[in-house]
């Protein structure tokens, strides 16, 4: 693999570098031998201080920026010589096949060191676990669960296995703050610091980081060590944009039909799935792109829809998914297939593919749909433009063709403007920062029935000083700590002894020893697919049961049910013309930025068309912009429309939930689109008046207001918890009374 970036304006010399010669000599040699001319510019800075053990240290770089070498260059040059002590080096990714990845690239520079790597994830043989426990060297590279996993299963042998740990790196850090998951890998590396009593270098790798802060603040709590930020000064990447606009038209009702007379001819501006995917087709095909999908039913159905495109015109299908229900195998062998240059290969995916895999080079990214948030579409755009090349995204975006009919919300396009937002603050170079404030109370149960399990009981002052005094969870305090025990003694999770040791009680003990204890996120009970006994991969257990005959499309194919075990919850299938796409449960809530409303609210007011619009989405634009200034919202912050009113904030969803929960407290339906927010039923007087004692009213608290909402609990371990720690969490997650006040405020003086 050729690191060496053609375009660096910091890049060194190695026989001039003074950063080079700190290195061991063993790496010096490999670096001669990679053909390497220069060092990386985040290499040469990360040297030094990785080398001096004395701080953390987070590279901040593009992917394929050789942010893996700038870490395990002098990672390996400080453990070389004492390697085989106990695991030296503790390496930890989002994925599976990150970590698979990563352990051929470390590999081929350990190899040469005498340094073992090792790998530990839930598709590594038993043997090769064993021998890590038995035999602690080198480095482990592992995820989130399977290190829960070592801690549930090893713990009395955590301190002889980590005895000698030098380095915590951890991979994808963007990946994690603010999430479960997150907040989990947190607690468990601060709990590998407790029980080898010190404190060990964490250097975090990133493309993608809105805040600097936030990520030396998620790095080590407290921030109670120093933190050195490498940011890479390699000259700004080309990147090429394409903004594509659809106007989705009712489908006639006597379609053409084509001169077989088996389907209908799709109109070329009908702005509908096929459409879209007819440009894909003649886009991308003969070539190797990634199409990014905000949900693996999108995914399924374009993947099923350009493999009939293909067969119809009777080409080699290139266009294949890769999702987190798909088999291993089968995304393996998409990936394999992605890095070999020879033929080109179009992967409709979703996140699966976002991070720092090695795919080789593609051409281009595509996205359908508004994406999800500016840090992974940086993240996505990441992944083309390798080596010299410019960067290449394109964005598709449906919108309904404006009737009489139409509401006025779907005459704003909020989708496209939304885009056209986020487009903007991707070029201004500026992503978005995590939500830090979360108490994370559901992975506070996994992580103290983890602890009771490591240690066979423990008390709960220990629990309180090692998880939140100074772990990762202390943000909550003693007296939520206490109801927190109260409500987990409650539901049999623990029991408290005579001495006071917190044991597992009995609901507890059938939590940790199910096999989906390890993960801190929600996981889900599923179908297995099966088609002459190959695994494809898994669906959820949808209600009605799947039965014989249904239809399926999967991994980009149709199938018909032929076989339901219900006790195992194995379906099996046959190829069919048939095929129904299935609904997969989502895996977050999609939370938007402030700033991302408020650019929206700059796109709606601007006269000027980004020049990367195509000619209808410039059109869609100039409609979105017609109407905007019709229901003159340059001047006003909400409108009526029959019997309702239409709020417009410009703000991000903590806003938007508080605003929402204040009308809902009072028995007001209120529903959330996009930007806008529909108040129903209700009067302008009355609407005046509600948000005029809204602002006065000092009782308002955020545990009231949550205490009104229904559905707060939706991570995994919530069930477990007393009403008020879930209007507590909820509060963390969700609202701020005091912001929404203060806008609310604003906006009436301004009216």
């Amino acid at each position: 693999m050729d690191l060496k970036h053609s375009n660096s304006d910091k890049s060194t010399d190695p026989e001039k570098s003074s950063a080079f010669f700190l290195l061991h000599q063993k790496v010096q040699r490999w670096i001669y031998k990679q053909g390497w001319k220069e060092l990386r510019d985040i290499q040469e800075q990360a040297v030094v201080p990785i080398i001096s053990g004395t701080t953390d240290v987070i590279i901040a770089s593009p992917t394929a920026s050789g942010k893996t070498e700038a870490a395990f260059l002098p990672i390996c040059s400080g453990i070389i010589d004492d390697s085989d002590q106990s695991v030296k080096v503790l390496y930890i990714a989002p994925l599976k096949a990150l970590i698979n990845d990563q352990f051929d690239r470390i590999s081929g520079l350990c190899d040469q060191l005498d340094i073992k790597v090792h790998r530990w994830h839930g598709d590594v043989p038993q043997n090769k676990k064993h021998n890590v426990i038995e035999k602690p060297t080198g480095i482990l590279l592992i995820t989130p669960e399977s290190l829960e996993a070592i801690f549930c299963n090893h713990g009395t042998k955590i301190s002889r296995i980590f005895s000698h740990l030098s380095y915590i790196v951890i991979d994808e850090l963007h990946s994690f703050i603010g999430l479960e998951r997150g907040r989990q890998l947190q607690s468990l590396i601060h709990r590998v610091e407790v029980f080898i009593k010190g404190r060990v270098p964490r250097i975090g790798l990133s493309a993608t980081l809105g805040d600097m802060h936030i990520a030396t603040e998620y790095l080590r709590p407290g921030n109670v060590f120093p933190c050195r930020l490498i940011n890479s000064h390699e000259s700004r990447q080309e990147i090429k944009l394409q903004l594509r606009g659809y106007r989705f038209k009712a489908p006639d009702d006597n379609p053409l039909k084509n001169n077989t007379g088996t389907a209908p001819l799709i109109p070329s501006d009908s702005g509908d799935t096929h459409e879209i995917c007819n440009d894909l087709f003649k886009t991308l095909r003969g070539t190797s792109n990634l199409v990014f999908a905000n949900a693996r039913t999108t995914v399924e159905e374009y993947s099923d829809l350009l493999r009939r495109m293909s067969e119809l015109k009777h080409v080699p299908n290139e266009f294949f998914p890769h999702h987190g229900s798909l088999s291993k195998e089968l995304r393996e062998d998409v990936e394999t297939r992605l890095k070999d240059s020879s033929r080109p290969l179009n992967v409709l995916c979703t996140t699966t593919l976002e991070m720092g895999i090695d795919i080789g080079s593609v051409t281009s990214i595509a996205q359908i749909g508004c994406p999800p948030s500016v840090a992974s579409m940086r993240q996505r755009l990441g992944r083309s433009g390798r080596r010299g090349e410019p960067a290449i995204l394109r964005i598709y975006i449906q919108e309904d063709e404006i009737t009489e009919e139409t509401h006025p919300l779907n005459r704003l396009r909020q989708k496209l403007v939304q885009t056209i937002a986020m487009v903007e603050l991707l070029i201004e170079k500026w992503c978005e920062p995590p939500i830090s404030e979360r108490l994370h109370l559901s992975t506070l149960v996994q992580q103290l029935l983890s602890s009771i399990t490591q240690l066979g009981g423990i008390s709960a002052s220990d629990a309180w000083k090692i998880l939140c005094d100074k772990g990762p969870f202390r943000n909550i305090n003693q007296k939520m700590f206490i109801e927190f025990l109260r409500s987990l003694g409650e539901n049999d999770l623990i029991t408290q002894m005579s001495d006071g040791t917190l044991i597992l009680g009995l609901t507890g003990e059938r939590l940790v020893n199910h096999y989906d204890f390890y993960a801190a996120f929600n996981t889900y009970k599923e179908y297995m697919l099966v088609n002459l006994g190959k695994t494809l991969g898994s669906i959820p257990l949808t209600m009605p049961p799947k039965k014989i005959g249904d239809y399926i499309i999967f991994a980009g194919k149709r199938w018909k049910v032929v076989g339901v075990d219900e006790e195992k919850k194995i379906l099996d299938l046959v190829p069919a013309m048939g095929g129904l796409v299935p609904i997969f449960y989502g895996s977050s809530i999609n939370i938007i930025d402030d700033r991302i409303r408020k650019k929206m609210y700059e796109v709606y007011k601007s006269s000027e068309t980004p020049m990367y619009l195509d000619s209808r989405a410039a059109d869609l634009l100039e409609e979105a912009r017609d109407h905007f200034y019709r229901f003159g919202l340059d001047k006003r912050w909400y409108i009526t429309y029959d019997k309702d009113i239409l709020v417009f904030l410009w703000s991000g969803s903590q806003i938007m939930n508080t605003f929402q929960a204040l009308f809902n407290s009072r028995n007001i339906t209120v529903d959330q689109n996009w930007a806008a927010i529909s108040i129903f039923a209700i009067t302008e007087e009355k609407f005046t008046s509600l948000i005029e004692e809204m602002i006065v009213n000092e009782k308002i608290t955020e545990i009231e207001l949550a205490s009104t909402v229904v559905e707060k609990g939706y991570e995994k371990h919530d069930h477990y918890l007393t009403d008020n720690l879930l209007n507590a969490e909820y509060v963390a997650r969700s609202f701020n009374i005091k912001k929404t006040k203060k806008l609310l405020s604003e906006l009436v003086g301004r009216s």
